[in-house]
């Protein structure tokens, strides 16, 4: 399970939307927290947005499912040789939305719906690029982790809080983090749980490239639009190729997150956190 800020669930003071651009005019359909545009003046590239700005695109579980079918689509559509993941407002995505009930059902079906936005952002033959401002917490790290680049505004802040609420990552963190950052870097980002701003999330490996919030759009459609205008089987081939090693272990690693968050989901920390912040909003 992912969290959003437990500080506040709100981004930094000094966080804006991003300026100087806004996302490439065209075809935009919305599913309600979901937003898929095609723009008129870039071939072949889409953009998705995680869309509820009065909530810093904090996670649901409507989200979530809204979320996979947009990338199930895109998976279809030949057209579309590069996606562009962003978020609406002043944030990519602050995390689960603690002040959300829990969502009836089975708990396995939920977290696993979760995860399959990990598993489709990595099994898309398109490559990914996430624009990323504001806070990306928890879940809004880890769809960025998932994410084939990243580029980061200068006001980003990264954050893994789930162990200091009593719960367990479950977006592949466990097998994306070490592998960009190393173990003993991602054991520190996991337990401490502090916060990591764009320019220390470049200097770990975490991130492509840190640019100015005015710029940020521009950059992801200028790497969206070159990727695009190349031959879309040989970036296929070439986003598969280097997964490969990487991917190999990932449905362990994603199992065992599982197995660990149906644990944590019901701890008595993870109760008293939640109430604690429920009780803050």
């Amino acid at each position: 399970m992912n969290t959003a800020d437990p500080a506040d669930n709100a981004v930094s003071a000094g966080a804006t939307e991003p300026a100087g651009t806004t996302e490439p005019a065209g075809t935009t359909e919305s599913t309600g927290t979901v937003e898929l545009t095609f723009p008129e003046n870039a071939a072949n590239v889409a953009w998705v947005r995680l869309n509820r700005p009065a909530h810093r695109n904090a996670v649901t579980d409507t989200l979530v499912r809204e979320l996979c079918r947009t990338l199930a689509r895109i998976r279809e559509d030949e057209e579309v040789h590069t996606v562009v993941l962003a978020g609406s407002g002043r944030a990519f995505c602050a995390g689960h939305d603690l002040k959300e009930p829990t969502p009836e059902g089975d708990l396995r079906a939920r977290l696993e719906r979760l995860q399959g936005v990990t598993r489709m952002l990595r099994e898309l033959p398109q490559p990914v690029i996430a624009a990323v401002h504001g806070y990306a917490i928890g879940a809004g790290a880890e769809f960025a982790l998932g994410c084939d680049l990243v580029i980061a505004a200068e006001d980003t802040m990264f954050q893994f809080p789930e162990a200091g609420l009593g719960l367990s990552v479950t977006g592949a963190a466990s097998r994306l983090l070490p592998l960009l950052v190393g173990p003993l870097k991602a054991k520190e980002l996991l337990l401490l749980g502090h916060r990591v701003d764009a320019a220390t999330a470049d200097t770990l490996g975490l991130i492509n490239t840190v640019v100015p919030s005015s710029e940020l759009l521009d950059r992801a459609q200028q790497w969206a639009a070159r990727i695009a205008a190349q031959p879309p089987s040989a970036q296929a081939l070439a986003k598969r190729a280097v997964d490969a090693g990487a991917d190999g272990t990932l449905p362990a690693s994603l199992e065992l997150e599982v197995s660990h968050a149906m644990i944590t989901e019901y701890s008595p920390a993870y109760a008293a956190s939640a109430q604690e912040f429920r009780g803050r909003y």
